[in-house]
């Protein structure tokens, strides 16, 4: 008794010394902390004393994220630029902004007499390979005859085959210039040089952008119209850096609105330092609904092994270092502090998967004064 004396004197002036929510907490004894750890007992009454609010989980929608804004783009292997195959003036524009084009389609007309160059340079190298075959043909002969050297027919052959070298080199030409096989078919027989230069549509596509006008006069390669296939699309998403491990790559993309759903094909590797998200890309299959450019809001499908997906308030979720948990009511009175995987959060709600249900009450409020009890030496960690 001499020993216990003063321990009591202390501990009942420590007990004088604390404030209000101390005197609550401390209607929780000891022996009311149960045998498990993390778990809380408590009365009807110390709940409402501790301002402690409770709300039921709801379902995610098959286990997807809360919906985040995206910007719907094109994916850039599938745009490219029709460039002027040479130097001369616009004369015609067939296509304007937002036209179907098919392939072979006029797309831009021009006068070039760098074009008529190209025609010229080629039919004189047919004429030279025809006059280097020929005086192939005649030393092969008097190489029979024994009336020329070897040394001559030779020459002939390597003239010959520079001329056929130089043929196909000026015919690859006119192919660049947009000229057909049939185009130059028709040169080789008819030898009509043409100024006027047609540049076609190499594929089937949509026209983003017409970057001439008639009467303008272009350099060789200058841009004129700017083309894309716009199916499939990518839609770009910025997620917070703190939600990116629900999400990887092949997961299930769902656009508002939008019946066809895509995959996501990309997940960042960096973090935008101003916003703090990552960039997420999902490939979406466009059946005409979609336009470039428009903004619009998804949901992500997680990747899990089967586990719900439960949508509670913001103020629910209980963080310790890098563990998330929630307070569930449990039978007799009470809270356990369940841990979960927190999944999608903004400034309202959080999105988690772990051992609930919608028929579990969460806490929603009172959050502090729980975790002062579990602070508490012998009421668990």
């Amino acid at each position: 008794m001499l020993f216990l004396g003063p321990m009591a004197r202390a501990l009942r002036s420590w007990g004088r010394a604390l404030p209000i929510l101390g005197l609550l907490l401390a209607e929780v004894t000891e022996p009311q902390a149960a045998a498990a750890q993390e778990v809380i007992k408590l009365t009807p009454a110390q709940v409402e004393r501790l301002g402690v609010r409770v709300a039921h989980p709801v379902s995610s929608r098959t286990d997807q994220t809360l919906p985040y804004p995206a910007q719907i783009v094109i994916p850039t292997p599938q745009l490219w630029v029709v460039s002027a195959p040479a130097a001369g003036m616009v004369t015609n524009l067939a296509v304007a902004r937002g036209d179907r084009i098919h392939p072979g389609q006029p797309l831009v007309t021009l006068e070039s007499p760098s074009f008529v160059s190209l025609q010229r340079d080629y039919l004189h190298a047919l004429a030279q390979e025809v006059l280097a075959n020929q005086q192939l043909k005649r030393n092969a002969d008097l190489f029979e005859g024994k009336a020329v050297p070897q040394r001559v027919l030779e020459t002939s052959q390597t003239e010959a085959r520079q001329a056929s070298i130089a043929v196909a080199e000026r015919r690859q030409m006119l192919h660049l210039s947009g000229l057909s096989d049939e185009a130059i078919s028709r040169l080789t027989n008819e030898a009509l040089i043409s100024a006027t230069l047609t540049v076609n549509a190499p594929q089937a596509a949509s026209v983003i952008e017409v970057a001439v006008s008639p009467g303008q006069r272009l350099e060789q390669s200058a841009p004129l119209v700017k083309l894309a296939r716009l199916s499939p699309l990518w839609a770009e998403i910025a997620i917070p850096a703190a939600n990116i491990r629900a999400i990887r790559p092949g997961a299930q993309v769902e656009i508002e609105g939008y019946a066809t759903p895509g995959r996501v094909v990309l997940v960042s590797e960096t973090t935008d330092a101003a916003t703090q998200t990552i960039l997420v890309r999902a490939e979406i299959p466009n059946t005409g609904e979609l336009h470039p450019g428009q903004t619009t809001t998804v949901r992500i499908s997680f990747l899990s092994a089967g586990e719900s997906a439960w949508e509670i308030p913001y103020s629910g979720l209980v963080r310790r270092g890098e563990q998330t948990s929630v307070f569930v009511a449990i039978p007799g009175g009470g809270f356990r502090l369940v841990a979960v995987t927190l999944l999608a959060e903004d400034q309202d709600h959080i999105v988690v998967s772990g051992p609930i249900t919608d028929k579990d009450e969460v806490a929603i409020g009172g959050i502090s004064a729980l975790r002062g009890i579990l602070s508490r030496p012998g009421a668990g960690q």
